[in-house]
């Protein structure tokens, strides 16, 4: 049988030849099927991968909107409204998740059915929305805390975009792009981390009373600028999508397909719809191993400035721009981090990473538990409040001590140090500055690693089938995360303090350990598990 010349571009724009002579039709045969329809040009990757990009800059600012404000939440909140305490706090943080968490598979539903462009602008828009309501919550008289709540909540409603920036790049690359891919868009997120941190960092030169234009009632300052510059950023977002995102669809091997999505965008390809059922056993355990992922990183987060502010008696200032620059930090090492799994994974396969990122936050949650016995600071303020008798303090700690602490009558500097309504201040040795800074980078080891190969394998899993809604459904588990390591840290760690609080981590990541040992060998691609490709370290 004789092959006339053909040309047919691959993923990467290789030029294949074909032009031989053999007897073995059928090699031949599945030779030409195997290629007819891979297809693609340079304009058609160009676009692809521009695409791609924007969906980088979209995950860079849902991550830049949670922690822009991350580290000035709390001083924020008690400037505004007294009434607030920590464990409203941590219904503030968790508020974000929640609406992400509620909007995730909502989003991921419209996505499988509609071009991406409408859930990407209308998501955008509602955080835009949400950071100038943000801006104002110190207007109204009363209950100006909650109305910092409804901010935050519809800020992560607006990025429950996630959902649908994760399941285009994974519907737009092959299984050969897809680790480089999410890990790009993971390293995307720390950076939006990193710099969020940053930009509060940097606007702390404002001062907490900056600049009032009275006009709009607008009052700009270390609290409200970064809010209002995240706005800005998101509006930039829109005005990229509308001009420069299109849809693209390619199965595993990299062929390009049909998009249910486009409207006339012209992506070309045939129809696939591959043959075979998606482990789900292995779905829902991918599930709940990034809930943990995102659960322990929540509590870190959240837990970073009432700790040491409680540990160190920084002022809030201070303990927002320290945590703002060792955040910042721990983020750079993220973004390393990223870009070396992109390598790694090539030599010992995803799972093999996973297990050992979890093993590395382990190891930095452990070190966080208190060791010494030297006590932290008391914050004389809440003393003299005549809700502690001062006959239980007296059982606790010397009168001397307590006399030394007394600051003069007319002073009127913030108090610092750990507020003796919470009791175990009284017999809790202090967490030292260098057991936190030792905790932070091996946590910012290890979540990098985590988070990037969970979403890698999870969309492995999937396979080419569209990925919204179970997209979706992974958004919402760390979503749901989020809601409850806030929650859970500020409740324990107010009540039992930081000993109880990070035992129970150390606890749960062991069992989300012992899990990944259980479903280890079910982790695989679609395409792997089904034959139609061979397992190279998935």
């Amino acid at each position: 049988m004789r092959v006339s010349e053909g040309a047919y571009e691959f993923q990467k724009n290789v030029l294949v030849l074909i032009k031989r002579e053999s007897d073995n039709d059928l090699f031949l045969s599945w030779l030409l099927v195997e290629t007819r329809d891979v297809v693609e040009t340079q304009e058609h990757y160009k676009s692809r991968w521009r695409s791609i990009w924007i969906m980088y800059l979209t995950m860079f600012l849902s991550s830049v909107g949670f922690s822009i404000v991350i580290m000035s939440v709390w001083p924020y909140l008690q400037k505004i409204d007294p009434t607030a305490d920590a464990s409203f706090l941590g219904w503030i943080i968790a508020s974000y998740s929640i609406g992400q968490m509620i909007a995730s598979p909502l989003f991921g539903f419209w996505s499988n059915y509609r071009p991406r462009r409408e859930p990407l602008v209308v998501s955008t828009a509602i955080s835009v929305a949400a950071n100038c309501l943000y801006a104002y919550v110190h207007v109204p008289h009363s209950h100006n805390k909650y109305y910092m709540l409804t901010a935050r909540a519809l800020v992560g409603f607006g990025a429950g975009n996630v959902a649908v920036v994760r399941s285009y790049i994974a519907g737009a690359t092959s299984l050969t792009e897809r680790t480089s891919a999410m890990a790009n868009t993971s390293a995307c997120q720390a950076v939006g981390f990193i710099l969020g941190p940053v930009f509060q960092t940097c606007f702390t030169l404002i001062g907490e009373e900056g600049i009032t234009w009275k006009l709009v009632r607008l009052q700009l300052n270390m609290y409200t600028a970064p809010v209002l510059f995240g706005a800005l950023l998101g509006v930039i977002n829109i005005v990229l999508i509308f001009a420069i995102f299109r849809e693209h669809r390619v199965d595993d091997m990299g062929r390009q397909c049909k998009s249910i999505n486009s409207e006339g965008e012209g992506s070309g390809g045939v129809d696939q719809d591959p043959e075979g059922n998606v482990d789900h056993v292995a779905v829902v355990a991918i599930n709940f191993l990034f809930f943990v992922i995102l659960f322990v990183f929540a509590v870190f987060e959240t837990i970073a400035t009432p700790l040491t502010m409680d540990m160190y008696s920084w002022t809030r200032k201070q303990a927002v721009f320290y945590n703002g620059i060792i955040l910042s930090v721990v983020g750079i090492e993220s973004v390393i981090v990223f870009m070396a799994v992109k390598a790694l994974s090539k030599k010992t396969g995803e799972r093999a990473i996973l297990h050992g990122g979890l093993l590395i936050v382990l190891v930095g949650f452990f070190i966080l538990l208190p060791w010494g016995k030297k006590l932290p600071n008391i914050q004389w303020q809440e003393i003299k409040n005549n809700s502690i008798p001062r006959t239980s303090i007296d059982t606790l700690m010397p009168f001397w001590t307590l006399e030394a602490m007394e600051p003069p009558s007319n002073h009127t500097v913030e108090p610092v140090g750990c507020p003796v309504t919470q009791s175990w201040c009284l017999n809790t040795p202090m967490i030292y500055l260098a057991q936190y800074i030792s905790s932070d980078i091996l946590i910012g080891l290890g979540y990098p690693v985590c988070n990037v190969m969970s979403y890698t394998l999870y969309s492995k899993i999937l396979g080419p089938k569209p990925q919204g809604v179970y997209m979706g459904w992974l958004t919402a588990s760390g979503s749901g995360a989020r809601i409850l390591g806030p929650v859970f840290v500020s409740q324990i760690y107010t009540h039992l303090g930081p000993r109880w609080a990070f035992s129970l981590i150390c606890g749960v990541v062991v069992v989300s350990l012992l899990l990944l040992e259980i479903v280890y060998k079910r982790l695989i691609a679609f395409s792997v598990r089904y034959g139609r490709m061979q397992e190279e370290n998935c």
